[in-house]
């Protein structure tokens, strides 16, 4: 038996050729792996069939976040060559960053259209903190953000070994993302479609939560017990309807891990807004959301770990082995599952 609380039971070797490095065409088109847990049975179809294994009786809370360009090519006022990763803004004008390339405190870096960042403090978990300026004044971090889109790179996660493309404007992006903040994708979310994601609203009551997925959500575990990982945190926003719907009796289906954690972050704080940093592990199971769908994680990760706290850590291994077996595409890009 796997204990559930050490991190090594969430280990599992995946073959290097089953990671999707790009999107499938068209995106409703990827794999479903459909698990029941009332007979732990295991169904395999098309993702554009997600209505036919859903249950009548059935609410569905999306996330609205939308990816922002966070990645910054740059260099240093001395020449040394950066990169720039835009984690979160803290305030309105201090903005928690990743940088490839040494730096210290007041080191000036510089980038395309006159757009340059002072760093202003060094973080012990490896971040830094900076200030952007514009024509050498200092802007807001919503100012900062046209000029992301004019000149930032989509925030490709690193497995995928390439840098972006056009097609990763399009493809990394939900077709009904609407708030800018995130740096990675709610990836569950990449499959839907306009005309299927109009049949299950049509079909369903439905709401739209806001999580702000922060880099953190690709950091691996590395403490040996799980409990003793620092979770990170991220922006949420909950509006009326949201919270109407989540406190309705109806069974929530919640798109993605991301939905799934800012619902259950709210159903234990009763906060409509703030910072998030729950962990939903197999020890801190889900309180409110009954379903869930989401694609398949990497090895010793949180998100793993969360969808071990639907189904336990031997039922996740077991589903993820079929999907090897199956050859399902994994990662951001990959095939999806849905638990209900």
């Amino acid at each position: 038996m796997l204990d559930p609380l050490l991190t090594d039971s969430y280990d599992y070797h995946l073959p290097e050729g089953l990671i999707a490095t790009h999107p499938i065409h068209p995106r409703d088109h990827a794999r479903l792996l459909v698990y029941n847990r009332a007979d732990r049975s295991i169904i395999h179809t098309r993702f554009d069939r997600l209505e036919e294994f859903l249950p009548q009786e059935c609410g569905i809370i999306f996330n609205d976040t939308k990816v922002i360009k966070a990645r910054l090519y740059g260099h240093k006022s001395s020449g040394g060559a950066i990169e720039l990763l835009i984690n979160r803004p803290l305030d309105a004008y201090t903005i928690n960053v990743y940088i490839k390339g040494r730096v210290k405190e007041d080191t000036i870096l510089q980038f395309e259209s006159a757009l340059t960042a002072r760093v202003i403090s060094l973080s012990d978990d490896g971040s830094r903190e900076v200030n952007f300026y514009l024509d050498d004044v200092l802007i807001r971090f919503e100012e900062l953000l046209p000029i992301l889109d004019a000149i930032g790179h989509i925030p490709l996660p690193p497995y995928l070994g390439r840098e972006d493309d056009s097609e990763d404007e399009r493809e990394y992006q939900s077709v009904f993302a609407a708030h800018e903040g995130a740096v990675a994708a709610p990836t569950a979310s990449l499959h839907f479609s306009d005309e299927l994601f109009d049949l299950l609203c049509a079909r369903h009551p439905h709401a739209f939560v806001t999580l702000h997925v922060g880099s953190g959500t690709f950091k691996p575990v590395e403490a040996s017990v799980i409990t003793d990982h620092p979770m990170h945190s991220e922006f949420f926003d909950i509006q009326e309807e949201a919270h109407t719907l989540i406190k309705s009796s109806l069974p929530l289906l919640c798109i993605g891990t991301t939905s799934t954690r800012t619902v259950e972050y709210h159903i234990r704080s009763d906060e409509k807004s703030g910072e998030a940093n729950l962990f939903l592990h197999p020890h801190n199971t889900p309180l409110r959301v009954n379903h869930l769908l989401t694609n398949f994680h990497l090895p010793k990760s949180t998100l793993l770990m969360l969808v071990a706290s639907f189904v336990g850590v031997e039922e996740t291994h077991r589903i993820y082995q079929e999907a090897i077996d199956e050859k399902y595409r994994f990662f951001s890009y990959g095939d999806a599952m849905l638990i209900l």
